[in-house]
This record gives C-alpha cells, sequence and structure tokens, in this order.
C-alpha cells in the first residue's frame, strides 16, 4: 500500500492523468476524490446515526481541491498491516 496520497478533484481529468502518469508508484498513489457534496446537501431524508467512532480523515483538503486541483496527504501506518508483513518474513526466514 502507498505511504503517500495524490487526491486529485474529479473537475480536473488531465491534472489525474498527469499525476497518475509522474508520481504513482509503489510509495505514492493517485485517485480521484469520490467525495459528492451535492448529494448530501440535496437528501431531504433524515441522517443516520452516525456509527463509527473515529472519522477516518484527518484534515479538511476541499480548499487545497478546489485552489490547486489536488491535495497530497499520507497513509497512517497500519501496524497489524506491518506486523502480518513482521510475521511473514520471519516465517519465510526461518530455518526448519
Amino acid at each position: 500500500m502507498a505511504d503517500l496520497l495524490f487526491i486529485v478533484s474529479r473537475t480536473e481529468p488531465k491534472q489525474y492523468l498527469y499525476l497518475k502518469h509522474v508520481f504513482a508508484d509503489e510509495s505514492r498513489d493517485v485517485v480521484l476524490d469520490r467525495r459528492i457534496f451535492a448529494d448530501r446537501r440535496r437528501s431531504l431524508s433524515p441522517q443516520p446515526v452516525e456509527r463509527r467512532h473515529i472519522d477516518r480523515r484527518h484534515r479538511d483538503i476541499t480548499r487545497e481541491l478546489q485552489s490547486s486541483g489536488w491535495a497530497l496527504v499520507r497513509r497512517p501506518v497500519m501496524y497489524t498491516d506491518a506486523a502480518s508483513r513482521v510475521a511473514s518474513w520471519a516465517s519465510s526466514r526461518a530455518v526448519a
């Protein structure tokens, strides 16, 4: 999984293609912004109860997307993923 994530505004498809071509590799990933604000505002039904205890977003990138068309964020370290990688590595190194 990439450590850095480029999030590109869906209004900037050329910027997305450029960044995908130049920066996408094993340590960086490029994705289109999937948030849809109009649908959230237009909804007349009551909002469902929030079931997540922690919001996954650490900072608001809306202004960056509006001004430059993209934002760069760092993905949090997933300790369970890292632990499974270490265990996998250790088992592959074990001498029978």
